[in-house]
């Protein structure tokens, strides 16, 4: 499908399950609205899926990987073959990821967006899990002018809806976002900076755990490249093309395509919340679709949140990417539905509510 048919396929929530899922939550035995938070994400799920009978059954969580030329600049605390190695210990099992995801029962596929080295699914343990879909082996460096092109960054949008589309036809019913990319904060913080319209101060942080210096380097690197690209915060594409990554862009489109097909997606932390602003950005009816894992300990996570109108379902001061709190509020989704389809209603219970 071409961009433009999926954004015009998108829309709003239908509030009408959420009031009849409302009905009954009122019903249940317990005083009113008990349990809180759980209640509200029950009723969300009751409209995205249209139904007094949600499900989540089915998880998974695609890991975006994408590398990035900024990482020339001295942003991260790693050096930029960690991406490479990262994935081929996500494909393994043994990863953060891959313990919480077993935790809830997700499964996990990792997507080579346009990383650096050409890995063989073939040749690596689980690699039947690696799905190649390279745009380049990275995008350039946004310090110096556009990470990409618009033709590239459409393709990264469509590529991820396209991904995410397959797993809702083969049953998956709650799809949660993860990310692999280092230096991939500060493109991150650039998309932040110029949708939302904060300072650099407040979006820039220290991602991977880099110093003093390297903080510098990174608030300068983003600088400069909002100054030399002049994205249109308006258009989606442009912000993603000049200062994005290939990753972020195949977010935006797992975003997209759950608001296309009436599935809730997970947004995890920073980079995946920085997807989510894409997607946004591109077509704003997504929010109702969306749910946020977590708030991130990273610099300006808790202002994209606010920006998207998102309640964080847990706040652990995690910072570790990868999906990692979008797949362990998954457990959390699961027990609020449990609530809403097994709690008896007073009546069910033969319990007075008088």
């Amino acid at each position: 499908m071409e961009l433009e048919e999926i954004l015009k396929g998108i829309k709003p929530v239908d509030y009408k399950w959420i009031e009849k899922a409302r009905k009954r939550t009122a019903q249940l035995v317990m005083p009113p609205r008990a349990l809180g938070k759980l209640h509200e994400i029950s009723e969300r799920l009751c409209g995205i899926q249209k139904t007094l009978k949600p499900s989540v059954n089915r998880k998974a969580v695609l890991v975006m990987a994408g590398d990035h030329g900024v990482a020339n600049e001295g942003v991260s605390a790693f050096p930029q073959e960690v991406t490479g190695e990262m994935i081929k210990t996500f494909l393994r099992g043994g990863a953060g990821i891959n313990a919480i995801s077993r935790q809830v029962g997700a499964e996990v596929w990792v997507v080579d967006m346009g990383i650096i080295p050409v890995l063989n699914p073939n040749a690596i343990q689980g690699g039947d899990r690696l799905l190649v879909h390279k745009i380049a082996g990275g995008t350039a460096n946004l310090a110096q002018g556009a990470a990409m092109t618009r033709k590239e960054a459409e393709q990264a949008v469509v590529t991820g809806f396209q991904l995410a589309t397959e797993l809702f036809h083969k049953g998956v019913e709650i799809l949660g976002t993860g990310d692999m990319g280092i230096g991939n904060t500060t493109p991150s913080a650039a998309i932040g900076t110029v949708i939302i319209g904060t300072t650099i101060d407040e979006m820039v942080g220290r991602g991977t755990g880099v110093d003093d210096q390297g903080l510098s380097r990174k608030i300068d690197a983003v600088r400069n490249g909002i100054q030399i690209n002049q994205p249109d915060r308006k258009d989606g594409l442009d912000v993603l093309a000049k200062i994005g990554g290939f990753e972020i862009g195949g977010i935006a489109g797992c975003v997209l395509a759950g608001a296309f097909h009436n599935r809730p997606v997970v947004i995890d932390g920073f980079i995946s919340t920085a997807g989510a602003l894409v997607a946004h950005a591109l077509c704003p009816q997504v929010a109702d679709y969306m749910f946020a894992g977590h708030c991130s300990e990273e610099s300006g996570h808790r202002a994209m949140l606010k920006y998207l109108e998102l309640e964080p379902i847990l706040d652990l001061g995690m910072r570790l990417g990868e999906g990692t709190g979008g797949a362990l509020a998954m457990g959390i989704m699961e027990g609020a539905l449990r609530v809403f389809n097994e709690v008896l209603t007073f009546e069910e219970a033969g319990v007075t509510d008088k």
